[in-house]
């Protein structure tokens, strides 16, 4: 078994580094969030336009429509090194690149030429809007947005939420029910390019703990129109669609969470050596000593799993429950090394003023989404035959 990064894959990570540290270094973090705070609708457009010349909305997507190609692997790589500096903008990054595989794997010719050169591009912005008011996990028992047919098109009506970016988005990838009456909650259901800009499409900025240099967004729709053409697979199976595109997602937010777990242990490393008690450095305490090396020893199983997760997707290998519990593995950890963390840093932990709290804020999240632990928990446990839980 080689659990070794190739060349070109190492090369990759340099360059990625190299980026985030002369773009996105942390301490323009803290100055996004100021900005969000201001008006609650800011979002980091200088930084999208950072990397969209840089070429990074092309990795993972085919050469033939202007991407740059890649696996899994590399695009992890991506989220792993700017996570490690700021994980909204890995986010921002991700949720384009999964509405873009969605519409390379499922969309129309015509939509395909007319729509990826723009996303690869940065031209265009997307934001997935699945998630409702009054549905997370138990997303098609209660779901209650609709579609219904008019003319050579469908409209809208109903409500999203947590749709990252569609405040400023161009477009929203929008499931909705088509179907009624089916007889099955899963059928029915199907995914829509809506147009966001349109008269009947509201979306308003959320408040939130985290991630809070990206907005997260509350969407209501009142007879939006979405074309036939606009339709993004087949009609009624929708849910497949998306499914086919959750492991990639998964896998993603745990290198994301493994970014961020390593940002934590450098912030940690950094204070212990630089602070003082009792006449020497805190970092000479064994607590402090055996504190980062718990932090290090998870980040390492979070490598593992994690990269292992993207090498069974990359080669056609049934993931879904090594994607899942990757998610939750890492997301835990890195929550749980965040919240050691400020405790390493004692008062100066609970400043603003220091990136540990802003860790913790930001990765607290992905132990609720995109699925919650808890559910990741029932998917292993029926993997090993136990009853299924819900």
């Amino acid at each position: 078994m080689n659990f070794s990064f190739s060349e070109e894959e190492e090369a990759f990570r340099s360059t990625i580094r190299e980026w985030v540290e002369a773009k996105c270094p942390k301490d323009v973090a803290l100055e996004l969030e100021r900005e969000e705070d201001h008006d609650g609708t800011h979002f980091p457009q200088k930084l999208w336009d950072d990397m969209a010349e840089a070429g990074f909305f092309g990795i993972g997507i085919d050469e033939e429509f202007g991407g740059q190609g890649g696996n899994c692997v590399i695009q992890c790589i991506f989220m792993e090194e700017v996570a490690r500096s700021i994980a909204g903008i890995a986010w921002i990054w991700g949720i384009n690149q999964f509405n873009t595989k969605s519409i390379q794997k499922f969309a129309s010719d015509e939509i395909k030429s007319n729509m990826i050169p723009r996303l690869t591009e940065g031209k265009v912005k997307t934001a997935i809007a699945v998630t409702e008011p009054g549905c997370g996990t138990d997303l098609l028992g209660g779901m209650i947005t609709t579609a219904t047919p008019d003319g050579d098109g469908w409209r809208i009506n109903g409500a999203k939420i947590w749709s990252t970016m569609a405040h400023v988005s161009d477009y929203l990838l929008l499931l909705a029910t088509s179907d009624p009456n089916a007889e099955k909650a899963s059928r029915g259901k199907t995914l829509f390019l809506v147009d966001a800009k349109q008269e009947g499409v509201v979306s308003r900025p959320i408040p939130k703990l985290g991630m809070r240099c990206v907005g997260s967004c509350e969407v209501q729709l009142d007879n939006a129109y979405v074309p036939s053409t606009h339709v993004i697979g087949e009609v009624n199976k929708g849910w497949g669609h998306i499914l086919s595109t959750l492991n990639n997602e998964r896998i993603l937010v745990a290198a994301m969470c493994t970014g961020i777990l390593r940002g934590v242990i450098e912030e940690a490393i950094k204070y212990a050596n630089e602070r003082v008690a009792f006449g020497k450095r805190i970092s000479e305490f064994q607590v402090i000593n055996h504190w980062i090396a718990d932090m290090q020893m998870r980040l390492m199983q979070a490598e593992l799993v994690t990269y292992k997760s993207a090498w069974l997707f990359d080669n056609d290998l049934p993931c879904g429950v090594e994607s899942s519990a990757a998610k939750a593995i890492c997301s835990e950890y890195a929550t749980d090394a965040a919240d050691r963390g400020i405790q390493i840093l004692g008062g100066m932990g609970y400043s603003a003023e220091y990136q540990m709290q802003r860790y913790w804020r930001d990765v607290r999240l992905y132990q609720i989404g995109p699925v919650t632990n808890q559910m990741v928990r029932n998917i292993v446990a029926e993997s090993v035959g136990l009853p299924r839980a819900f």
